[in-house]
């Protein structure tokens, strides 16, 4: 590890302040208050993909275990299910085994807002008229502003979203049919066709390198950023289901193949939540039973979106990477 200094980016970490100012003036105008919160918990929500960093508390004889958080969520949950009402976080997350690259770092600051009462498409809603607010307010505002961004020399109209389910996502990029798609073993076969690799490869892991592959890199790219919804139940632990049984109330959304931001409407039944964190597996930090507790205390009907706020800044700023961002680098 070194540590970079890096002033030269000094212009570019200014339109990240305006995007963040921007976020926080639209936000409270929508009566979401902003909560600060712990980076540190002696338990977490059970996420098997996700590597957390741990360390220790001591003091005296005591000693204690604590993970530093890869998301808000598991507070976030709490305040809600206690009657905080439409709340967000902008701050600090972090994940392990996730190396500084253009569109990574293992501390990176994250955008997580809920909204009771609504559904994941209501969030879309509200996303859409924020990436609209943002243009406006670090645009010459001496320009018409048009609801449009530049990025990489393309056009991108922020006027609605492209919208897509996953199954016609599948369809159209990797000839995989929704059969296909929710079969495991028809999956599997259809991965092997397609010559990848299957031997000791479950269904997530194959789906999760398909989508990378040759899914992803198409979204966002026909002039409107891409809103892709309804994966399949094994991608969302903790939405809500759709009538199907197979698929989640959950959508992801692209600008030029880039990720941005991941919702869902989310679980409230505690019992249903509960069995979920039992079949989870891989999980090596203890599991936050303390957000079950909370969930039977009672979470209204509501929805929410993690937002990864450097990429968000980096596209507003016109850069192709996260690190033009910054000040101080530490790789």
């Amino acid at each position: 590890m070194k540590i970079q200094t890096s002033v030269k980016n000094l212009d570019n970490y200014k339109i990240y302040l305006g995007v963040e100012k921007a976020v926080n003036e639209f936000l409270e105008k929508n009566n979401l208050l902003r909560v600060d919160l712990p980076v540190l918990s002696p338990a977490l929500i059970p996420e098997p993909y996700l590597q957390v960093f741990e360390t220790d508390f001591k003091y005296l004889d005591r000693k204690e275990k604590l993970y530093l958080t890869p998301s808000p969520e598991l507070f976030l949950k709490r305040l809600l299910a206690y009657g905080v009402g439409d709340c967000y976080y902008l701050g600090k997350s972090f994940r392990n085994a996730d190396p500084s690259a253009s569109l990574h770092a293992f501390e990176f600051n994250i955008l997580e807002l809920y909204k009771i009462g609504a559904n994941y498409m209501g969030i879309a809603d509200v996303v859409l008229e924020m990436l609209k607010y943002i243009n406006k307010k670090i645009k010459d505002k001496n320009l018409k502003i048009k609801n449009e961004i530049e990025y990489q020399g393309k056009k991108i109209s922020l006027e609605r979203w492209e919208k897509i389910s996953v199954a016609d996502a599948f369809k159209k990029y990797s000839n995989i049919s929704e059969g296909e798609l929710f079969d495991h073993k028809l999956f599997i076969e259809k991965a092997k066709e397609k010559n990848y690799q299957t031997k000791n490869f479950s269904y997530e892991d194959l789906w999760s390198q398909i989508y990378s592959q040759e899914v992803e890199p198409n979204l966002g790219k026909n002039g409107f950023p891409t809103l892709i919804y309804d994966y399949p139940k094994e991608f969302a632990a903790l939405a809500k289901l759709n009538p199907d049984g197979k698929t989640t109330q959950r959508f992801e959304f692209y600008i030029e193949g880039i990720e941005l931001g991941d919702c869902y409407t989310e679980l409230t039944d505690w019992k249903e939540q509960d069995q979920r964190f039992k079949k989870s597996e891989k999980v090596i930090h203890p599991i936050d039973k303390g957000y079950i507790e909370a969930l039977k205390y009672g979470l209204r009907d509501c929805s929410g979106i993690a937002i990864g706020f450097e990429r968000l800044a980096m596209i507003f700023a016109n850069l192709t990477s996260i690190e033009q961002l910054k000040l101080i680098n530490i790789s």
